[in-house]
């Protein structure tokens, strides 16, 4: 005998930052703070700026944290802080040995971020409808802690970080890392990100379904053109509609049942 059925999501895999958690005041701030405790005095914006690219040339060097260059995560930091304070004019690398290693424990620390908006109201919306729960993120070893202490830990059965897996979102042996664990076939997981390339192209690319988290800025226009529009969350409470239009949407699965 038969039955058709239509597609059920049993699976929800999570980003991170910017997608449930960002940090309570921007890098530049921050770093500026920290600064000025050691009696450094640093422009915020300037720090900001060089933080921009000091990050974007340390992850080309030295890829995940630097995994395969025998680096640290937390060496990697403390060299990128070590290199953002140079371009923002500070030479006195011995200066800033103190400054990178307080920064190191200031991002470690939950007070350092904050829930977005809606983030806690949707993970508990997602399981009392069945939905497990899990992240993937390219983050370091100091996730586990910082989701324990903003209390949502509780609600995700794993967290795989990039830093944990040796490779980053979006090459798809984390993807499948995390299928693998929670033993379901892409076709009914979805992952929910804010970034195009790493989230949303990186879950397709195996097979997931995938939502894209978007800011009040506009999109870009080749990312625009590319995201179906039932595929874009103005805010978390967007998910759980989007998901009801995913599933209703699909077409029809016929499956043999025998007694």
């Amino acid at each position: 005998m038969s039955m058709a059925h239509r597609l059920q999501i049993r699976l929800l895999t999570w980003d991170i930052k910017d997608t449930l958690i960002k940090l309570r005041r921007s890098v530049g701030e921050e770093y500026a703070s920290k600064a000025q405790a050691h009696g450094l005095v640093v422009d915020a914006t300037a720090l900001e700026q060089a933080f921009g690219q000091a990050y974007r040339t340390q992850s080309h060097n030295f890829p995940n944290y630097g995994q395969n260059c025998g680096l640290t995560s937390r060496q990697w930091w403390k060299d990128l802080v070590l290199h953002t304070f140079h371009l923002a004019g500070v030479p006195d690398a011995q200066a800033i040995i103190p400054v990178a290693d307080h920064l190191y424990e200031d991002f470690s620390s939950p007070s350092t971020w904050q829930v977005l908006e809606g983030a806690e109201t949707t993970l508990k919306e997602c399981r009392k409808r069945g939905l497990r729960l899990a992240v993937i993120s390219n983050f370091d070893r100091r996730l586990e802690d910082i989701l324990v202490g903003l209390g949502l830990r509780e609600h995700f059965e794993f967290v795989l970080t990039s830093e944990a897996m040796g490779c980053p979102k979006p090459d798809p042996r984390i993807f499948h890392e995390a299928l693998q664990l929670a033993h379901v076939e892409p076709a009914v997981a979805a992952h929910i990100g804010d970034s195009y390339p790493c989230d949303y192209q990186g879950a397709r690319a195996v097979g997931m379904h995938s939502f894209l988290v978007v800011g009040p800025e506009p999109l870009h226009s080749s990312v625009r053109d590319s995201v179906p529009k039932e595929h874009i969350l103005l805010s978390l409470s967007h998910l759980l509609p989007a998901l009801d239009l995913l599933e209703a949407s699909s077409p029809l699965v016929t499956s043999l049942t025998g007694k």
